[in-house]
C-alpha cells in the first residue's frame, strides 16, 4: 500500500502554485500525492502544469473552495494530510473595482477549507485524531496586509496590520481566522507573508510581464503615477522553497515572512527590463525605454513594502537563491521564449 500523504494545493494552476507543484513533485517524489484544488479563473493556466499532468502523484480537481460539500468529498475521498493554500482572488485593481468576490474567496474560501480540515484531523480542541497529528494546514498571505512604509524601517512578522485595498483588507481577514483556528481548536497552523513575487508563469496583466509584453509589442509601456512607488521583490522558486521549509519545519501557529532584500521603485524596474530588451532585442533607432507612459495613479496606492526575513533565515535556514539582476534576467528570457 502507497504511503504517499496526500495534500491539497489550491491555487495551483496560478502562479505561485504552478511554479510550487513541479518544484515539490521534483524534490519529493514518491512521498507525496498533490492535489490541485483550482476554480481555473482568469488567473489559472493549465499550460503552466504541463510538465506535470502525467505524473502519478498528481491531480487536477476543479472546483471552488467556498464548495464546503465539494472540499469535504476530497478529504473524505484522498484521506488528506495537508492543505498549503495558495489560492486567492489578488489582483488588487480588480479589489477595488468589484471587492464582493474578494470577501467571498480570501475570507469564505479560507474558513471553508479551514474548517474542514480541523473536523477531518481533530477529534476536539487541541486533540488531534489518531494518526492525524502531524496534518498541517499552510496559508500563504502578502505582506500588503502590513500596509505601507514610510522611506525607512520593514515589515516584521510583529507589524500591526493595516491593510489599505480590499485585497489586502481580504487577506488580512484570512490570516486572523487561521491565527483564531491555532488559538481556539489548537490547529496546526503556519502562515507565510511573502513581498512582490516575480519570475516565469505570472499573468500577463501583472507589472513585470506587462512592461515586457507591452514594450516588445511596441505600445505604451504604463507607469502609476511618478513611478517610485517601491516593493521588495521576490523570485519565486525562492518563495518555493520558502513555503517548502516552512511546510516541514515551521513551528505551529507561527507566522514567517519571505523577503528577497530587492527593494526597487517602478522606475527601476521598467528600465532595468528596457534595458534587457535593448541588449536582447536591440531596435532600430530607437530603446525600449521610449515607450515608458505615465497614467493616473490608483486609489490607495501604499508607497513602499520592504519584509525583513530574518525569523525565516535564522531559524530554518532559507536564504534567496537569486538577486534581483539574476532573476530578472532569467524572467525576460522566459517571456521572450514564451511570446516571440
Amino acid at each position: 500500500m502507497s504511503k504517499r500523504k496526500s495534500i491539497i494545493i489550491t491555487g495551483g494552476a496560478g502562479f505561485i502554485g504552478s511554479n510550487f507543484i513541479p518544484y515539490f513533485l521534483n524534490k519529493y517524489e514518491d512521498q507525496y500525492y498533490l492535489i490541485n484544488f483550482d476554480k481555473l479563473t482568469y488567473a489559472g493556466d493549465l499550460k503552466n502544469l504541463a510538465e506535470v499532468e502525467n505524473n502519478p502523484n498528481y491531480l487536477l480537481v476543479n472546483g471552488d473552495v467556498c464548495d464546503r460539500p465539494l472540499v469535504e468529498h476530497i478529504f473524505k475521498e484522498h484521506d488528506v494530510r495537508g492543505v498549503i493554500h495558495f489560492a486567492a482572488e489578488s489582483h488588487v485593481d480588480n479589489s477595488i473595482s468589484g471587492p464582493g468576490e474578494f470577501v467571498r474567496t480570501n475570507i469564505t474560501g479560507t474558513f471553508t477549507l479551514l474548517d474542514v480540515a480541523r473536523k477531518h484531523w481533530m477529534q476536539k480542541p487541541f486533540c488531534s485524531k489518531e494518526d492525524y497529528s502531524g496534518c498541517r494546514f499552510h496559508h500563504i498571505s502578502t505582506d500588503e496586509v502590513y500596509g505601507t512604509l514610510g522611506d525607512t524601517g520593514l515589515f516584521t512578522e510583529k507589524t500591526p496590520y493595516a491593510p489599505n485595498s480590499p485585497y489586502s483588507a481580504s487577506k488580512a481577514s484570512s490570516d486572523f481566522i487561521v491565527r483564531s483556528y491555532f488559538h481556539t481548536y489548537g490547529m496546526n497552523v503556519v502562515t507565510t507573508n511573502c513581498s512582490n513575487n516575480y519570475g516565469p508563469k505570472q499573468h500577463k496583466e501583472k507589472l513585470i510581464p506587462t512592461i515586457i509584453r507591452k514594450a516588445i509589442n511596441k505600445e505604451p509601456i504604463p507607469i502609476y503615477g511618478d513611478g517610485k512607488n517601491i516593493r521588495d521583490w521576490l523570485y519565486v522558486l525562492d518563495h518555493c522553497m520558502g513555503i517548502d521549509l516552512v511546510y516541514h519545519k515551521g513551528l505551529s501557529g507561527e507566522t514567517y515572512n519571505i523577503g528577497g532584500k530587492n527593494e526597487k521603485n517602478n522606475l527601476q524596474i521598467v528600465d532595468t527590463i528596457c534595458e534587457l530588451l535593448n541588449e536582447y532585442r536591440p531596435l532600430k533607432n530607437k530603446k525600449y525605454q521610449d515607450f515608458i507612459t505615465f497614467v493616473t495613479d490608483r486609489p490607495g496606492h501604499d508607497r513602499r513594502y520592504a519584509i525583513d526575513a530574518t525569523k525565516i533565515e535564522c531559524e530554518l535556514g532559507w536564504k534567496a537563491s537569486e538577486n534581483f539582476q539574476t532573476g530578472i534576467e532569467k524572467t525576460v528570457r522566459w517571456y521572450l521564449d514564451k511570446w516571440i
